[in-house]
């Protein structure tokens, strides 16, 4: 038996704040990237690594790795949230979908740094100015997944979805930068 139309709760204000309030702050890290990386005179110095032929190689390997381990958050986060047929997670998924996000993370700071310290914004083609824009999305993204992480009650739907535009934008980010550089840079 259901209740009454009128005796049903109604989101309260203090569960949209906890929507709201990570939105807007991730919302205001991905416009200040933006506005920085748009007003920041490009200094050109570039992120290198011994043995790797150039930076945007770096770029294009570090990427890839945080792509890779991205794609491993993406399955160890369906198989915690039961989303995999046939699959039951085994006790360390938690650990491991932890970990390989932090890594993940990790390795995108220095293709972050060079980005923003060494390109700026750019809008030279359009597959350059996506992946600007992209890269400000997933920071963004990243930062309202981390809140929502630290609210108790939030609804069920905001972390995975939140955890589905970062592995969006990460997707998108590399196939904008590292799938171009591995097939069609010059």
């Amino acid at each position: 038996m259901t209740a009454p139309p009128h005796a049903r709760s109604s989101p309260s204000l203090s569960d949209a704040a906890k929507l709201l309030i990570p939105v807007a702050i991730g919302s205001a890290v991905a416009v200040t990237l933006g506005v920085y990386a748009s007003l920041h005179r490009p200094t050109g110095v570039a992120v290198t690594m011994l043995g790797v032929s150039s930076p945007l190689a770096v770029k294009a390997w570090l990427a890839s790795a945080s792509a890779l381990l991205g794609a491993f958050q993406l399955a160890t986060a369906s198989a915690m949230y039961g989303q995999l047929p046939r699959v039951t997670a085994p006790p360390w998924t938690g650990t491991a979908h932890r970990w390989s996000g932090r890594i993940a993370f990790l390795l995108s700071i220095p293709v972050a740094v060079h980005c923003l310290y060494a390109l700026g914004l750019q809008s030279s083609s359009p597959r350059v100015l996506l992946h600007s824009l992209l890269g400000c999305l997933f920071y963004g993204a990243f930062t309202v997944k981390m809140l929502f992480l630290t609210k108790q009650g939030l609804t069920g739907w905001a972390l995975p979805t939140a955890g589905g535009i970062v592995f969006a934008a990460l997707t998108a980010l590399w196939l904008t930068s590292s799938l171009w550089f591995f097939t069609a840079a010059p």
